[in-house]
């Protein structure tokens, strides 16, 4: 597991070793220049074309043009204000020049390192000219795309998209956020020894160890039982779908509360009961999944019990009318709003989508996981995981609702809370893009998906 600092916890680390004279910047750009060294075939006579501003990222991109240059690359830069004065001798020394923004026009790679990870809001009149005229070439970001913000991924209009962005250091919160804008995200090492942070991101070999996984003394009760209360006469597929989601998540069994007969007929090992009183033994609820907002009485049912709760779709509207209902509760709760959703709790989601989630969490007491192309996970005590899975695939119809049905099965099976939102937002995100198509391809697929990364 991979965590994200803040550019004021980067910072923090870096200065006393800037002060020792440790070599940072040159650990950077050689890496920079590495990594598009990487990228192009050859280097030699390859085209390259560095946006330089004022700070320490123009400078970065100065002296890994150097070492591109040194190789044979042809490389302009194009001056966005006063560079660092060493770092553009360095550049012009080896061959590099100067040059106009008409030199963008056949780049075969462009460096971005106009504004730094301290950058934030609109974009200066310069910068903003120059990026609009990048339209060709390989672009590289250097720590951050000119117009994202490092620690809120908010971004600027007219802002960079990049198809690399090169870190350094550490992971930042915001370029988790704007993956539209980051590209390919590349993670360089240049020594710091940064403290713990409370941003988290899951990889693939996080997954299995956190799973629960079948033992041979397991029976259907010890695999973990879920209650779904979901669906009606206008959205039966919301039910038979957050079913499906559960049992393909690994739940022994599930217990469905509803009237949708397409439950059974899709679902026949779904054990059906007519009210949340008769359901029996259940470890989890999945409650909402086109359950209708009229239906406050077996909201109310679930919610007073003490096992965990997932908290979507029809419920979460019910619940920002009530907010009590999740006040009061002594067990879990997980919300799984849109943005949408979000802001029926009060103010809408803004660019600051990690403290959206967070604060929502610590104000309600609750789970949050916040859905977007970015998921973002919050707990009440403020640890925040950010999910980097997922494709626009999953902005389908009943999506949301297999999702739920994981979440109420990972649930059941004893993970706690934050990583049961982790992993199913995770898996959740792998079937989307394997699937590429409706949501009863993700229940297809999401055993398979498991499969392929050893669980």
């Amino acid at each position: 597991m991979r965590q994200a600092h803040t550019v004021a916890q980067v910072r923090a680390t870096e200065e006393p070793l800037i002060a020792a004279g440790v070599p940072l910047m040159a650990r950077a750009s050689t890496a920079l220049a590495v990594e598009v060294t990487r990228r192009l075939s050859p280097v030699y006579g390859a085209r390259v074309v560095l946006l330089v501003g004022t700070g320490n990222n123009g400078a970065d991109a100065l002296y890994a043009g150097a070492q591109l240059a040194r190789r044979g690359a042809a490389v302009v830069a194009v001056l966005a204000g006063d560079p660092v004065p060493h770092a553009l001798e360095a550049l012009l020394r080896e061959g590099g020049r100067i040059g106009t923004p008409e030199a963008l026009t056949g780049a075969e790679v462009v460096l971005d390192g106009l504004v730094g990870t301290g950058a934030s809001g609109p974009l200066r009149q310069g910068a903003a000219e120059l990026v609009a005229l990048v339209r060709e070439g390989l672009v590289v970001a250097v720590d951050v795309p000119s117009g994202v913000d490092a620690d809120s991924g908010a971004v600027s209009p007219g802002a960079l998209r990049a198809d690399v962005t090169v870190t350094f250091g550490s992971l930042k919160p915001g370029l988790l956020i704007a993956r539209e804008h980051v590209g390919d995200l590349v993670l360089v090492d240049i020594g710091l020894e940064l403290p713990p942070a409370d941003i988290e991101v899951l990889e693939d070999a996080d997954v299995p160890a956190l799973l629960r996984h079948p033992r041979a003394s397991d029976d259907k009760y010890r695999r973990g039982v879920v209650g779904v209360v979901a669906g009606s006469a206008t959205y039966s597929g919301a039910a038979v779908l957050s079913v499906g989601g559960a049992l393909v998540a690994g739940a022994g069994m599930v217990r469905y509360v509803g009237g949708v007969e397409a439950v059974r007929v899709r679902w026949p090992e779904a054990v059906v009961s007519a009210t949340v009183a008769e359901t029996g033994r259940v470890q989890s609820w999945v409650l909402g999944p086109g359950l209708g907002l009229d239906r406050l009485e077996v909201l109310v049912d679930v919610l007073d019990r003490p096992e965990p709760v997932v908290v979507d779709a029809d419920a979460l509207t019910v619940c920002a009318e009530h907010p009590y209902l999740l006040q009061r509760r002594e067990g879990s709760t997980v919300l799984t709003p849109h943005d949408r959703e979000y802001a029926r709790f009060g103010p809408p989601v803004g660019e600051d989508r990690i403290a959206a989630a967070r604060g929502l969490a610590e104000r309600l007491g609750v789970h949050v996981l916040l859905k977007g192309d970015a998921t973002v996970l919050a707990t009440p005590d403020g640890r925040v995981r950010v999910n980097t899975t997922g494709s626009p695939y999953l902005a389908s119809a009943g999506s949301g609702d297999v999702l739920a049905g994981a979440l109420g099965a990972l649930l059941a099976q004893g993970l706690e809370p934050l990583d049961a939102m982790s992993v199913g937002a995770y898996l959740h995100g792998l079937a989307g893009d394997r699937a590429r198509a409706g949501a009863g391809a993700l229940v297809e697929v999401w055993p398979s998906v498991v499969r392929s990364l050893g669980g």
